[in-house]
């Protein structure tokens, strides 16, 4: 009797983890599409030191570029600005926060590469930047990648462009790497480093922020599409997602966005991109 009675137990218990199991699968597995459309709610990663583009202000509050395109796609997937999350991301853990479930999409100057997409899904792109070089205002010797062997250089964990720098242009360059580029932009601002390497829009957010101190100098040297990242395989939320960028493309809001982030900073606007639907 008490064997049947434990056994009986023990049975619902495993049918309640197995049921529990599944549900939790079935989340982890819904598309981005659902979960906004279900919850009304969305956590998105972004980045949280860079002027112009992902920036946390002193009341806690994110603005920039970045996060204007995050709040349309929120409101064309049925999510209002105030029902989104914004949690910060670095470059190096950008794939484990949407792998992950922390985030349920990117939206921080995420490249997107094809060594990327084997871990997560890319909308987009919504801007095509080129990286470039942000040294301290008085230096007249640093004028492109080539002029770096011998020099050092900063770039973020997680992040390509220093690499880049290192194969292509100065084999003799002494790599540097921070968690952040507002570190980076610290230490050349103190003369611990010598130039600052990624996206120019970035950089030029810096040079804006830090007026007369910073430049950037030379031609972009790379192509950069940035993109909305997801989760691996989420065709429905990429489609949806993809529809709401061609939507802020055509009705202006892109561009008006832009010009209210980094216009100030004397970047140069480009065109809206070509999306990449894939």
């Amino acid at each position: 009797m008490f064997g049947r009675s434990l056994y009986a137990t023990f049975a619902v218990v495993a049918l309640t983890a197995t049921a529990t199991a599944c549900g939790s699968a079935e989340a982890s597995n819904a598309s981005i599409v659902d979960k906004a459309k279900n919850d009304k709610k969305l956590v998105v990663g972004v980045k949280a030191d860079q002027p112009g583009l992902g920036l946390r202000t002193p009341d806690g509050s994110f603005t920039g570029f970045d996060i204007e395109v995050a709040k349309y796609v929120a409101k064309q997937l049925g999510v209002e600005a105030k029902d989104v999350t914004f949690k910060e991301t670095v470059s190096a853990n950008r794939e484990a926060f949407i792998e992950q479930g922390q985030v349920d999409m990117v939206v921080a100057t995420y490249s997107i590469t094809d060594a990327r997409k084997q871990k997560v899904s890319f909308a987009g792109p919504y801007f095509v930047a080129g990286q470039a070089l942000l040294v301290r205002a008085d230096d007249t010797a640093l004028t492109g990648p080539d002029k770096l062997n011998g020099k050092k250089l900063c770039s973020v964990a997680g992040s390509t462009p220093a690499q880049k720098v290192k194969a292509e242009y100065a084999k003799e360059v002494q790599l540097q790497e921070e968690r952040t580029y507002s570190a980076c932009v610290d230490r050349v601002l103190g003369g611990q480093l010598d130039a600052l390497t990624t996206d120019n829009v970035i950089l030029a957010g810096y040079a804006a922020q830090y007026g007369g101190k910073l430049k950037v100098v030379g031609q972009p040297f790379s192509t950069e599409k940035y993109g909305i990242g997801l989760k691996k395989d989420d065709t429905a939320g990429r489609k949806a997602i993809n529809d709401a960028l061609e939507k802020m493309f055509a009705d202006g809001s892109w561009t008006k966005a832009l010009q209210a982030s980094v216009g100030a900073s004397g970047f140069t606007l480009p065109q809206a991109p070509q999306l990449e639907r894939y």
